[in-house]
């Protein structure tokens, strides 16, 4: 099976926007590391990862396809936080760009009727759910302790 030349495209920038969401999530697990706030650092390595795989999903999805994978340069992310809370809200606005670009794929395996791509898309937009309700809580967090130490924040992180 081949897949179109518009979606593999899309899917090939799809793949630099997961590896750029990765490098990201590392640059804020630094800042979070420099503060001294070590769960949080250890929560977005954890991010940075998962969204690796989530590039290596579609890397791999690319390949079953028979389709062309090439990955763009990556564009550089912030290294620099003015807060916590400002972190997080870039987080979640990112996650909110990726679901908007993950629905946007969906567009276009539908309208291509390629139902096997849909099928894997399915898994993205789900676990879309649950990145934007996951930075969602974060930025809420920080929204309830500003005036306190973010310490605070990493008290109610779920263990």
């Amino acid at each position: 099976m081949k897949i179109s030349k518009k979606l593999n495209d899309a899917i090939n920038a799809q793949i630099t926007e997961e590896l750029k969401a990765s490098n990201a999530y590392a640059n804020m697990a630094a800042y979070f590391n420099s503060l001294g706030l070590l769960r949080l650092t250890g929560m977005f390595f954890e991010q940075s990862e998962e969204e690796r795989e989530h590039a290596m999903k579609f890397v791999r999805y690319l390949l079953e396809v028979e389709g062309d994978m090439a990955i763009s340069a990556i564009p550089a992310v912030p290294t620099k936080f003015e807060s916590v809370q400002a972190a997080f809200e870039m987080a979640l606005n990112w996650e909110k760009d990726v679901t908007s670009k993950i629905n946007h794929l969906m567009d276009l395996a539908i309208e291509e009727n390629d139902y096997p791509t849909q099928d894997m898309l399915r898994w993205f937009v789900n676990e879309q759910v649950e990145e934007e309700a996951t930075m969602s809580h974060l930025v809420f967090l920080a929204e309830q302790f500003k005036n306190h130490t973010p310490l605070m924040i990493e008290s109610h992180l779920p263990k």
